[in-house]
C-alpha cells in the first residue's frame, strides 16, 4: 500500500508539472491520425515557439485509405500528400484555463491551398500529452478544388 500511494504522489507531481506552451524556444512534435472528408491518413507537426504567444512550423499528411468508391491504387501519390507552412496563435495562457492546456488557432499555407485550423493540446507530462485540430480551406490554387473540412488527432511531444 505504502508503493502504491508514493508512485500515486510522484505521478502527480509529475502531472502539475506540466505545461501545454512554454513560449519562446519550445519545440513541439505531434503525431496522429488525419481524418479529411472521405480519406484517412497520417499526419504529422513540428511547431517552434518564436514568442511569448507565437509559433511556426510545418505540418505534413499523408493520405493511406479512401471512402466513396475511390481506391488508393487510383490516386497519385502527389495527391496523397501535402506538406505546409503554419502560424500559431498559442493563447492557452491568455485564456488562463490550466497550465497544461494550449488552445492554439493558426493559419497554414499549404502545396495546394490556404487555410486555418483550430487545435488544443493537453499535456499529462512535461514532455507527453494528446491532440486534436480542425481545419478548413479558406482559398485554393486550383478552382476544380473543393473546400473541405478535416480532423487530426493524436499525441503530442515536447522536446
Amino acid at each position: 500500500m505504502k508503493k502504491i500511494i508514493t508512485l500515486l504522489v510522484v505521478l502527480s507531481v509529475g502531472f502539475v508539472n506540466a505545461q501545454a506552451f512554454k513560449g519562446k524556444g519550445d519545440f513541439k512534435v505531434q503525431v496522429g491520425a488525419h481524418l479529411p472528408e472521405k480519406a484517412t491518413g497520417i499526419h504529422l507537426t513540428g511547431d517552434y515557439g518564436v514568442g511569448e504567444n507565437m509559433s511556426i512550423g510545418v505540418a505534413a499528411s499523408y493520405l493511406m485509405g479512401f471512402s466513396g468508391g475511390i481506391k488508393a491504387s487510383d490516386v497519385d501519390f502527389g495527391d496523397k500528400i501535402d506538406v505546409r507552412a503554419r502560424f500559431n496563435a498559442n493563447i492557452g495562457n491568455v485564456l488562463n484555463i490550466d497550465d497544461k492546456l494550449d488552445i492554439y488557432p493558426g493559419l497554414s499555407l499549404g502545396i495546394r491551398d490556404f487555410g486555418g485550423h483550430l487545435g488544443a493540446r493537453y499535456f499529462f507530462s512535461d514532455g507527453f500529452g494528446v491532440y486534436t485540430e480542425f481545419g478548413t480551406q479558406l482559398a485554393q490554387y486550383d478552382s476544380d478544388d473543393k473546400g473541405f473540412f478535416i480532423a487530426n488527432v493524436g499525441v503530442s511531444f515536447n522536446l
